[in-house]
């Protein structure tokens, strides 16, 4: 018998992505602490990713538990979230006609055992005007770095190396390479 799979994120394009790959899953959010002090961001995402998985899977240790996380990475600073819509203009304008990086860190529990890994992939934004930006700015509060490349109205990302779902928020390909660790086939 198969364990129920949980996603520790409340995220809309993470349960997207995770219906896409044909999984069925119920969603509850890790309340873990995000706080940190990896310089690295791939051990930042990585461990974060952990943390959230770990923290229901210990409500929840019949289940098989996904946790995520994702920042941007632009000029050396470590982008997550912004705070509000000044913050929000104020790392679009920092990524403005720049290379970033999108890290991804998943983790998956299963029976007591930990499995996790990141994706990075690169991506390069369009020169906007500051309207432009400042009208971008009120969109996604709820993104790290501050924009959605799965948005149709979102244009701020002109080319991306590396997964694209990687930068929506969850790697597909990692994630399915971390079940077959843990011995889940999400085909079977």
């Amino acid at each position: 018998m198969k364990p129920e799979i949980i996603l520790a994120s409340q995220s809309p394009r993470r349960r997207e992505l995770l219906r896409g790959m044909g999984l069925k899953f119920r969603i509850i959010p890790s309340d873990c602490d995000e706080s940190n002090n990896y310089a690295r961001p791939s051990a930042l995402v990585r461990n974060l990713a952990l943390r959230k998985a770990k923290t229901v899977a210990a409500k929840h240790p019949e289940a098989l538990v996904i946790g995520s996380d994702t920042i941007v990475v632009c000029k050396g600073r470590i982008l997550g979230k912004p705070k509000d819509q000044k913050d929000a203009l104020r790392l679009l304008a920092l990524q403005n006609n720049s290379w970033q990086s999108v890290y991804t860190g998943v983790a998956v529990i299963c029976g007591g055992k930990e499995y996790a890994g990141y994706e990075v992939s690169r991506c390069r934004a369009r020169k906007l005007s500051i309207e432009e930006l400042t009208v971008l700015s009120h969109k996604h509060h709820d993104k790290a770095g501050a924009y959605a490349v799965q948005d149709d109205d979102d244009r701020f990302i002109k080319k991306i190396v590396g997964p694209r779902d990687n930068v929506v928020g969850l790697p597909c390909g990692l994630l399915t390479e971390l079940l077959a660790k843990a011995g889940f086939n999400p085909a079977k």
